[in-house]
Parts: C-alpha cells; sequence; structure tokens
C-alpha cells in the first residue's frame, strides 16, 4: 500500500516552498462516533475538533513534534503543515495508526478540552480592533 492510501482520509499535499501539508474535510465524516461521543460538550468533528484530537496526540504521544507541526484548521477542514515534510509524514502516519485504535484514540481525545465557543463580545473586540488598526501580530 502506499502512502496517500495509507493515510486516507487524510490528504497529503507537497508544496512549492518545500513544505507539506495533510488536510482532512469535515463532510468525510471520519471518526465521527468519536465526536459523537462528546457532542454535548460542542465536538462535532471540524476541523478545529481534529486539531484539538491531533494536538492531543502530539503531547502524549511525540512531543518531540510540538515545534515542528503548524496548523492552520478552518471549521470545515482540518490543516496541518510543515517544512519539515519527513517529520509531518512521520506523525500523520502515527496519528492515522493511532485513528485506527479505538481505545487510544478514545483515551487521547478524553483528554481535549473543548475550545470555547466565540462570543458576540469577541467579535465586536477583534471588530474594533482591526477598525482601530490595532491588529500587529495577526
Amino acid at each position: 500500500m502506499n502512502f496517500t492510501d495509507q493515510i486516507k482520509p487524510f490528504l497529503w499535499h507537497i508544496h512549492d516552498d518545500g513544505s507539506a501539508s495533510i488536510t482532512l474535510n469535515k463532510s468525510d465524516n471520519y471518526k465521527k462516533a468519536l465526536f459523537k461521543t462528546r457532542e454535548k460538550e460542542g465536538f462535532e468533528g471540524s476541523g478545529d475538533d481534529w486539531e484539538a484530537l491531533a494536538k492531543g496526540f502530539v503531547d502524549r504521544i511525540c512531543p518531540d513534534m510540538k515545534q515542528i507541526i503548524e496548523y492552520d484548521s478552518e471549521h470545515l477542514m482540518f490543516c496541518a503543515y510543515s517544512k519539515d515534510i519527513l517529520a509531518l509524514k512521520c506523525f500523520i502516519t502515527e496519528f492515522k495508526v493511532a485513528c485506527e485504535n479505538d481505545a487510544l484514540i478514545s483515551d487521547i481525545f478524553s483528554s481535549v478540552v473543548p475550545e470555547p465557543p466565540i462570543t458576540q463580545a469577541d467579535i465586536q473586540a477583534m471588530f474594533n480592533k482591526i477598525i482601530n488598526g490595532d491588529n500587529e501580530g495577526e
């Protein structure tokens, strides 16, 4: 089995700048039952939920990759990327194996803390920063 088949439904991308990324679309419904176990806490299998799970995996299984793997997920898509292509390949290979081990991934998921919902006040504060030109570092 080749690498891209081995990591499905995650998708592997090589970029012109020498980096690589992996993505997963929410519509794939991968591990839907896992996220359903914590649906009341707001988990639904979104890109942000997958990012939280991936970070939990890295914290527990491969903490040395914490500074190597970066994330750029959105609601409908999980995305992890790195300039260290070999490290990213190792990460996604091991993460996929963990995802297929229901006991292990459930244990990791049990320690994931849900992101607090964005409130109207948060949106207003972000809007005010943009309007006032106070968006340095973003």
